[in-house]
This record gives structure tokens, sequence and C-alpha cells, in this order.
């Protein structure tokens, strides 16, 4: 857990989970440069790491249970975590289907569920989803339904803890530079940014500055809302000729 005294989100209590690469460690740096208190999730372990299995309940619980007796309050939770398995419908194993909506669906629900009982008025809940919760891609059908699923899951949220001065919304992150899609990236770069407006792949803090973004005062207004951080992607319709 770390702080600086001064910033956007100074003095706030966040959890971010998927934090030990990519777009989590990404968060992780934006928001304590932002004065956040971060408390940093994964299930890989490592310097600064607080251990947590989103699919779990229980680790959930003790895991709010010990920010409460230390900091009393949570500000921001960053639903951030995410698995992806390919294969066509037809060849994927309901094992791995269940797999990629266990972390990526119901580790969020967990999260909002058990955190935003702890959460006081003006708190926020960023739900990381993907353009693949707008389109489909072919081998997708896990990772697809489970983003389309949080997207849902954010609007419904949004209305339930509302009322309550909680604010619930969703970054769609197009095709961002992490381990996860490291060797198509690899592969394809160029052709992959020539296909954006902008021009380029996405790095991580492209995301992580959104989410400071709906964290902070700043989107107070704001909820329920889907942001596509995606180079202009979701704005265009694939060319047939």
């Amino acid at each position: 857990m770390t702080a600086e005294s001064s910033g956007r989100l100074a003095g706030r209590v966040c959890i971010i989970t998927g934090a030990a690469r990519g777009q989590g460690a990404a968060e992780v740096q934006h928001f304590t440069n932002e004065g956040a208190i971060v408390v940093s999730c994964d299930i890989i372990d490592g310097d600064g790491i607080t251990h947590l299995d989103v699919t779990s309940e229980t680790e959930w619980t003790k895991l709010v249970a010990s920010i409460i007796e230390m900091h009393g309050r949570i500000d921001v939770l960053i639903n951030n975590a995410g698995v992806h398995a390919s294969a066509p419908i037809h060849q994927m194993t309901l094992d791995s289907f269940r797999q990629v909506l266990d972390v990526n669906l119901v580790g969020p629900f967990l999260g909002i569920r058990t955190v935003s009982q702890y959460m006081p008025p003006g708190s926020s809940i960023v739900n990381i989803a993907s353009i693949n919760g707008i389109a489909a891609q072919r081998s997708t059908a896990g990772y697809t339904a489970s983003k389309f699923g949080v997207r849902g899951l954010t609007k419904a949220a949004a209305l339930d803890l509302g009322p309550l001065g909680i604010r619930v919304n969703a970054i769609l992150p197009g095709v961002i530079r992490t381990p996860m899609v490291a060797d198509v990236i690899d592969e394809h770069e160029d052709q992959l940014a020539t296909g954006l407006p902008l021009g380029r792949i996405g790095e991580p803090m492209d995301v992580a500055a959104a989410a400071v973004f709906l964290a902070s005062n700043e989107s107070q207004w704001i909820t329920g809302i889907d942001l596509a951080v995606d180079g202009g992607h979701s704005a265009q319709t694939p060319r047939l000729i």
C-alpha cells in the first residue's frame, strides 16, 4: 500500500485487481502518482502485491476486512483482472468457458457486492471491459460473453448504487500492448496500427489515465457509461472491399 500527499486522488483508498502487470500495473503507477493509497491485488505474487483470487468470495471478504480495519473505508475499486481463452466455440471446453466467465464477470460481481458496502458517497467503481463487449471476434466466445456481461453488470450496478452516491462505469480498451496479446502485437503491429484512426497501438497508460478520470471528482456526474479507449476502433465499420 502506497500513497502520495497530493494529486487528483489524494488520500483515496483504492483497490486495483490484476495489478501485477500490464494495464493493472500501469493503473497502480498512475493512481499512486495521483496520491491514492493503492492496494494492488493479483494471483501473481510479488513485491507490493496482495494475493487475491477474484473468483473467491472468501478472499474478497478477507481483503475488504483487512482494508477496513486499517483505513476505515474504500473509495475506489478497479476491477481490472481478466483472462482470455481462444478457441472456436465448437472446440471450446466447458471448463475453459466457465473459467473466463468466473474471472472476468463473477470476479467483478463479487468485488462490487463486497466492496460497495463500505464505500462512502462519492466513491467510484470502474470495471475494465473490452471492445469485445461491443462486437465479437472469431474464437472469443467466452471472452466476448464475459465482456458483454461486464457492460450489463456495470449499468445494473450503477442503478442500484447511484442512490448511495457510488458511481459505476466501464472502460472498453481496444488493442493495448499488454502481456495478454504481446505475441499478436509483435507479429502484426504495423497492420493493427494502420487499421486504427489514431494510427497506433494503445499503451497501458492510456487505460490508466481513463481510470483515473473515472475515479476522480472530475467525473462526479458520470455513471453507467461505456468509455471506449480504443484509438477509434469502435467508431468504424470494417472495410469489405
